[in-house]
């Protein structure tokens, strides 16, 4: 187990479009459990509206990275989540139906052309209900972030002991 690996969680997005802050609700979330259960301090938790160089900062030189953002889709399913996972090695699937879609594509092209892509990078994409001006989340989404937090947390716990023993999540 090695408690060296860099790891950051992102929730990328904005606080005032209700449901496109699911990202930042679970970043709080996962935080205020860490005053309960503390994380490594080699575990980052930070916010970003959708700037790629940004993205490329937050997750320079960590060996996990977990985005976690709002989806839009039509027709829609609010609280569907998509799974997504980037590899350093250049494979990744398309992250499709969401908004900063175009914000991944260009941190990850950047980050690849920078040497700086993580060794693996994991999106949680949730399809949201309301995209609308103002904050809060939609009961669909707010029902979505103790779930998500969850799974952030086993996406962590693979990182430090073997994957068979990490239940997976639905996603």
């Amino acid at each position: 187990m090695d408690l060296r690996t860099r790891i950051a969680l992102i929730g990328l997005g904005s606080d005032s479009r209700r449901d496109d802050g699911v990202g930042w609700a679970v970043v709080d979330a996962v935080r205020e459990r860490a005053v309960e259960r503390p994380l490594p301090p080699e575990v980052d938790l930070a916010t970003c509206d959708g700037e790629p160089a940004r993205l490329v900062g937050l997750w320079r030189d960590v060996d996990l990275a977990v985005v976690v953002t709002s989806a839009h889709a039509y027709p829609g399913e609010p609280g569907r989540v998509v799974r997504s996972e980037f590899h350093a090695d250049g494979t990744a699937p398309a992250v499709r139906g969401e908004p900063h879609s175009r914000v991944l594509s260009e941190a990850v092209e950047l980050s690849r052309l920078l040497g700086r892509l993580p060794d693996r990078l994991v999106v949680y994409a949730v399809q949201g209900a309301d995209s609308s001006l103002g904050a809060g989340l939609s009961p669909t989404l707010a029902a979505m972030v103790e779930p998500l937090a969850d799974c952030v947390e086993r996406e962590f716990a693979r990182e430090w002991t073997p994957a068979a023993a990490v239940r997976p999540c639905p996603w």
